[in-house]
């Protein structure tokens, strides 16, 4: 109803101005209160259900032919009372949806006008020619503009279609990196509880299982059991520092601090002989906190199933273009195994920017077979976003190589699709 007040409104003050001029006006009838009779009809009709045609066509199939007929009653009775065409036009153009079946109407509510005319003003061949001029001027003219307004009113609703798909899109896209971006803090969090916590933890099973052993033997002392302690309290700081949403694990001396201090308890903890070289470390914080957990989760391998004796851990800062001392170099530091064998590095393994690497001499193993569990998959994804570079060299009994590399613009490559 309020969607057409504008239009309800001039229905009743044409209503009421069609009555003043079948009051004043000459008419060659004598009965004017028939013109009363039917504007009270019409706006009974209105008021009773002809509004409800905006919205409801069967309500417009009866309304508009009600319509029709009032316009010939009215100007067969007062000629002058032609001026209700001035909203029957509109309201028809209104209530009729199709374009054809509006300009027949138009063309139906003219030739009643013209029916009326001639039963009120008599057949002749100017009246003929009268009526013909003006009521055809009244079709084209409600024709043209009933046509130029349902163009916009079609337009407008298709651009409120576009817009209301646009909005749902948007909310759907909202909806998609809402998940997304569940679904990446989800894995994000998976990699720091598994390269951190999930480590430490996997520690202390192991001492606690040696201390139980010890403790059956008789051979139990505090240095075991300070170490666990150090473990946990190690384990519980990380944790701290998580739900804190901060970088585990880097503290006061940074990345080459980390990794000697990862280094020194590694080894009290497996007893294999770890080897720490750790400097040129000026990078963002991320890259750090991202060859940290490369480290913690290659030194978690080589305790799970390296059978390794030695282990030496690299950081240094790589030239953007290697040359072959540097290469030599970087090839001579890499620990022989078993067999007396010194794998040599490959180009991917001496990119620019900084560098670390893993090496231990261990049994290594097949890396063409698939890698269970998380960890290998976990850091290749972290050093995908970080822009970096990573790779695990090893053959069955010729020890293992873990080597990566991120870039001097990782900072700025850390939102990289990972593409699985």
């Amino acid at each position: 109803m309020k969607r057409n007040r504008w239009l309800h409104a001039f229905f009743a003050a044409t209503m009421v101005f069609v009555i003043v001029l079948a009051a004043v006006t000459w008419s060659p009838s004598t009965h004017s209160w028939v013109a009363y009779l039917i504007v009270g009809a019409l706006t009974a009709a209105y008021a009773a259900f002809g509004w409800r045609g905006f919205e409801d066509a069967r309500v417009a199939a009866v309304f508009v032919p009600l319509m029709i007929v009032a316009t010939f009653g009215l100007v067969a009775v007062s000629p002058s009372t032609a001026f209700v065409q001035c909203i029957v036009y509109p309201v028809l153009w209104t209530q009729i949806e199709r374009t054809r079946t509006a300009v027949v109407a138009c063309v139906l509510v003219g030739v009643a006008a013209s029916f009326g005319f001639i039963v009120s003003l008599g057949a002749t061949p100017d009246t003929y020619a009268q009526i013909a001029i003006i009521e055809g001027a009244s079709v084209v003219g409600a024709c043209a503009l009933g046509v130029w307004i349902s163009n916009i009113h079609a337009l407008s609703d298709s651009r409120q279609q576009l817009l209301d798909e646009l909005q749902a899109t948007q909310e759907s896209l909202a909806a998609a990196n809402r998940a997304a971006g569940v679904s990446s803090e989800r894995e994000r969090m998976a990699r720091e509880l598994h390269d951190t916590i999930a480590q430490n933890l996997a520690g202390i099973v192991m001492l606690s299982q040696r201390s139980r052993r010890d403790l059956a033997a008789g051979r139990l002392d505090d240095d075991r059991l300070a170490l666990i302690e150090d473990s946990a309290k190690d384990a519980l700081e990380e944790s701290r520092t998580l739900v804190a949403a901060g970088a585990a694990g880097l503290a006061a001396g940074g990345l080459g601090a980390a990794l000697h201090r990862l280094g020194e308890r590694f080894g009290r903890e497996t007893g294999i002989v770890v080897t720490v070289e750790a400097c040129g470390d000026d990078m963002d914080r991320d890259a750090q906190v991202v060859l940290l957990r490369v480290a913690q989760e290659a030194l978690a391998n080589v305790r799970a199933h390296a059978d390794a004796t030695t282990v030496q851990v690299t950081l240094e800062q790589r030239p953007q273009t290697p040359d072959a001392h540097r290469s030599q170099a970087w090839d001579e530091q890499r620990p022989q195994t078993h067999d007396g064998h010194r794998p040599q590095a490959r180009d991917a393994d001496r990119p620019g920017g900084t560098g670390l690497r893993i090496a231990d001499d261990g049994h290594g193993f097949d890396t063409r077979a698939p890698a269970p569990g998380f960890g290998l998959r976990g850091l290749r994804e972290r050093l995908a976003l970080a822009g970096g570079t990573f790779d695990v060299s090893s053959t069955p009994g010729g020890g293992t190589v873990v080597t990566a590399s991120v870039g001097p613009v990782a900072a700025e490559r850390r939102l990289v699709e990972v593409t699985r």
